[in-house]
């Protein structure tokens, strides 16, 4: 009987090795040996500066796989080809993936996908269903495998709590619109509102992580107010310092890009934080993942006030509180680093 040829798509998830002890037992139950395909799609571009990373992780986990693989299919015939794919093109959403496996089966042959339910390839949330559309759509032979996975501890989010959601990112978004338009402007004023709303009923539900506090969640308001101010006085001196870069004759710019691993949480305050940044002139956030962020700065005035950490003290007073505020800044504690520019 010939060997039956399976490809696992790997992602670093908890339920990853019992993907990979599904997909040896049941090609071995329905075939004397087995050809495994275990492949890492890297979601970066090549000539991005965490493509580095991303190839040691790849290697790492296809290792480990490997040896997965030899345990469970113990004395049988096993012929394990390993790869990362996808590192010369731009990986963006399900169709992107399903495209690259698309390719892998067609130019090796390839029999059946397995695929692990939990499979998340370096995006934030899961996107099983769609690859799987995907995967359909060309025509794809694939298996979930039947995995059991962890207890995720949800509960149900009531009237009181939804409602505080909806509120809480309603004037959140205001916020934002008012600061971008004009806030003395009726017409802004109006507008601010409808797509405001539009915000809150589309994002609430996926924004806030953990359930709002009460008591907590006026003072972070409150503190979000004292914070705008502060921004605003950013973003002038930031035109400011641009400026006078663009007027003089030489121009004196120094494009680079930094990575800087903040000290705030993932969601609501690291999306603050980027926008923040974006908002400033000089700066602009490029990616923001789980607590890093990687932003290219156009002077280096803006790379400096980066590195000093003003604003991600800022946005620790207004989630965690004035004492949080109090810590080092990145320079001090080592946490950015130019990674592309001129200065290399």
């Amino acid at each position: 009987m010939a060997a039956e040829r399976v490809l696992v798509p790997l992602s670093d998830t908890v339920t990853v090795r019992q993907t990979i002890g599904y997909a040896v037992r049941d090609a071995l139950e329905s075939a004397d040996s087995l050809e495994c395909h275990l492949v890492v799609a890297l979601p970066y571009d090549a000539d991005v500066p965490e493509s580095d990373k991303q190839r040691e992780g790849a290697e790492q986990l296809l290792s480990r796989a490997r040896n997965w693989v030899e345990e469970d299919a113990g004395d049988t015939d096993v012929t394990i080809e390993t790869a990362a794919i996808g590192a010369d093109e731009y990986l963006f959403g399900p169709r992107d993936y399903a495209e690259i496996f698309d390719a892998y089966v067609d130019d090796h042959g390839i029999d059946r996908i397995v695929l692990d339910p939990e499979y998340q390839p370096g995006v934030t949330a899961q996107m099983l269903q769609p690859l799987e559309r995907e995967l359909e759509r060309l025509g794809l032979a694939y298996d979930e495998a039947p995995v059991e996975r962890p207890a995720r501890h949800g509960r149900l989010v009531g009237a009181g709590e939804g409602f505080d959601r909806l509120f809480a990112m309603f004037w959140i978004s205001y916020g934002f619109y008012l600061i971008l338009g004009d806030p003395t402007y009726w017409f802004d004023l109006v507008t601010g509102v409808a797509v405001a709303g539009i915000v809150a009923l589309s994002l609430a539900r996926v924004t806030f992580s953990v359930p709002l506090d009460r008591v907590r969640s006026p003072l972070r308001t409150l503190r979000f107010v004292v914070y705008i101010p502060y921004l605003l006085w950013e973003i002038v001196k930031a035109n400011i310092a641009v400026s006078i870069v663009i007027l003089r004759p030489s121009m004196p710019i120094e494009p680079t890009l930094t990575r800087v691993n903040a000290r705030v949480r993932s969601g609501l305050p690291l999306l603050a934080l980027a926008n923040s940044i974006t908002l400033t002139p000089g700066t602009l956030t490029v990616r923001a993942n789980d607590q890093q962020l990687l932003v290219h700065t156009l002077i280096p005035s803006a790379r400096e006030d980066l590195f000093d950490g003003g604003l991600e003290r800022a946005i620790r007073f207004v989630f965690y509180g004035r004492e949080s505020a109090r810590i080092p800044s990145p320079r001090e504690r080592d946490d950015a680093e130019i990674v592309g520019g001129d200065e290399l």
